[in-house]
């Protein structure tokens, strides 16, 4: 409801209205309440909302409305594309609302939009139990639900939005509505891999599943070897059951005592592997993986879920670009392109990985939720992250150079979490697939004024 007082003037009616912080350029507080896990993403919005509850999340899209302001969404900022942030508009920051509460009888939990996967896994792990998520604790949850979500538990039990039960969302029209597969299940269907388009959502609920202990680590080989230890990952994945999840990449190990000292600083090629299956057959199953070639190490060995969780954590805010693609196979020329590029990178920050898309993640038709990509394939993510403005250049063309070199052997399928935000529009579209034209049916219904247009959205105008 509008108060009389501040009808006028945006940031008084927040200041009104809401109980969470208004930060205004030149507070203090406010660089860091902008900024987001990319440091190339640099945008001044003329408030920031530190939304401490579902009240101020209405508020902020009311005043937004009023007085047609651009409006951005910020949960737990750790995304690429810079979306959460806008020029001169409002942005939401839903960080305070970080919450977990797990019922361990029904295996279930609600986690409030700004808590991050360290938050959940750590709730969860307590009881023995887990859902799916991001494999880096310092993820959001919002986005990485929204956009689909893949982690180490997906090929096991599915992606994060396959278990997503339900979600409290705020509308466009500033009302609270809760989507289920009962209730307004068109937002629900939107909800499940169609991002961010159609509300705020300032409550999910997930199903959890018995995770304790895993088998996991990682087997690590010289560069030299990048081309043979591809291969083999490819050929184990191809019939790999469900309950093992296997990386293939190549970085830079960090100077630490747990690495080989000859190969400590040095860009290597490795294989991460998660088997979340009975533990008495976790030798049976890893062995052709691990017998593979001579590994100048294998950390390979039973640990607890949230502890190799914990092990992909990265650094904090840097400067970011990736790019990424699916393969639905991956011939010897692939392979070689892939390794020729790795083996070029520009810095220690820059890495290339490979992930299988199969078991539980594929086993839903591609309409069955928003998110349509559930054909096998291999996933390939090329990424860089460096420090220095001056180093933007040589960075940015190593990624693009390699996503380009490898599009002939892609689907031409792009993976919204992983979108940046200079993607032309026939990638932003091959993000949604088939599902595109029926998203833009629920936007319509939704948020036919387009309040929330961050970018990689859907339109309503189609």
């Amino acid at each position: 409801m509008t108060d009389d007082t501040d009808a006028g003037d945006p940031l008084e009616a927040l200041d009104t209205r809401t109980r969470g912080r208004v930060l205004e350029p030149g507070d203090s507080g406010y660089d860091d309440a902008r900024s987001v896990w990319n440091a190339r993403i640099d945008r001044y919005p003329s408030a920031v909302l530190a939304c401490s509850g579902t009240a101020d999340v209405l508020a902020g899209v009311e005043v937004a409305r009023e007085h047609g302001l651009e409006l951005s969404v910020k949960s737990g900022g750790h995304h690429v594309s810079g979306s959460a942030v806008c020029d001169d508009g409002i942005v939401l920051d839903l960080g305070p609302m970080d919450w977990v509460r797990v019922d361990p009888e029904a295996q279930t939990a609600w986690v409030g939009p700004g808590a991050t996967w360290g938050d959940v896994d750590h709730e969860t792990a307590a009881f023995g139990l887990a859902v799916p998520g991001g494999q880096d604790p310092n993820i959001g949850v919002s986005g990485l639900t929204l956009g689909g979500g893949v982690g180490w538990l997906s090929r096991t039990h599915g992606l994060t939005s396959d278990n997503l039960l339900s979600a409290d969302v705020v509308t466009a029209d500033a009302e609270l509505v809760h989507a289920s597969s009962d209730e307004h299940a068109d937002l629900f269907w939107a909800l499940r891999g169609g991002g961010g388009s159609f509300g705020v959502v300032t409550g999910f609920e997930f199903r959890l599943h018995e995770v304790d202990e895993v088998f996991a680590g990682s087997l690590i080989y010289p560069m030299a070897d990048a081309r043979a230890v591809a291969r083999r990952y490819e050929s184990f994945v191809a019939d790999a059951p469900r309950e093992v999840r296997v990386l293939f990449g190549s970085m830079v190990l960090p100077a630490s005592p747990v690495f080989p000292e000859e190969v400590r600083d040095s860009r290597v090629a490795i294989l991460i592997a998660c088997y979340a299956g009975p533990p008495a057959e976790a030798n049976r199953v890893l062995e052709p993986l691990r017998s593979f070639g001579d590994p100048l190490l294998d950390s390979m060995r039973p640990r607890s879920y949230v502890a190799f969780q914990g092990a992909g954590e990265s650094r904090g805010r840097m400067r970011t670009h990736l790019r990424s693609h699916y393969l639905p196979e991956l011939p010897v020329d692939a392979i070689d392109t892939i390794a020729d590029h790795a083996a070029a990178a520009p810095s220690a920050g820059a890495t290339v990985f490979l992930s299988p898309r199969g078991g539980a993640e594929t086993a839903p038709e591609a309409d069955a939720t928003a998110y349509p990509h559930r054909d096998a394939a291999h996933h390939l993510l090329v990424e860089a992250r460096w420090d220095s403005p001056d180093a933007d250049d040589r960075h940015v063309e190593w990624v693009d150079r390699l996503h380009e070199a490898v599009q002939p052997y892609a689907t031409g399928d792009a993976a919204m979490n992983f979108l940046s935000e200079d993607e032309p529009e026939r990638r932003v579209r091959a993000a949604y697939g088939g599902n595109y034209e029926r998203l833009v049916e629920v936007k319509r219904t939704w948020d036919p004024e387009n309040l929330f247009t961050a970018s990689h959205l859907v339109d309503p105008s189609g």
